[in-house]
């Protein structure tokens, strides 16, 4: 196969609901999530997340695929790193859409107005 199983695997915790609102990116088809780091990915490699969102004590598998590459020194200091596309119809994924939605829900609604896309 010639993929390292090592780097398709990423763990990322997301501690507050202010930090799964940036990371959360709702205007892909079936939701994403945005991961800081530094490893070198290509777009439409697939990856698999071990999430553990806000206070769960469950850490949930997703697969996805990068939709989005931030590089390391990008204008505006912003993070380093990529946005994951959760793949359609993976079990994780439908999962953690319905959690986050349910965390967001008052911030997603406080902030339709101001949606422009």
């Amino acid at each position: 196969m010639g993929m390292n199983p090592r780097k398709g695997i990423l763990s990322l915790k997301i501690s507050d609901q202010n930090m799964l609102y940036h990371s959360f990116m709702p205007f892909l088809k079936n939701g994403g999530l945005f991961i800081p780091t530094n490893k070198t990915y290509e777009m439409g490699e697939e990856v698999f997340i071990l999430l553990t969102l806000l206070d769960e004590a469950e850490k949930i598998p997703v697969a996805g695929t990068i939709a989005w590459i931030t590089p390391r020194g990008a204008q505006g200091n912003q993070a380093a790193g990529i946005g994951v596309h959760f793949s359609e119809g993976d079990g994780g994924a439908n999962v953690v859409r319905g959690k986050i939605e349910n965390h967001l829900v008052d911030k997603l609604k406080s902030d339709k107005a101001t949606y422009t896309m």
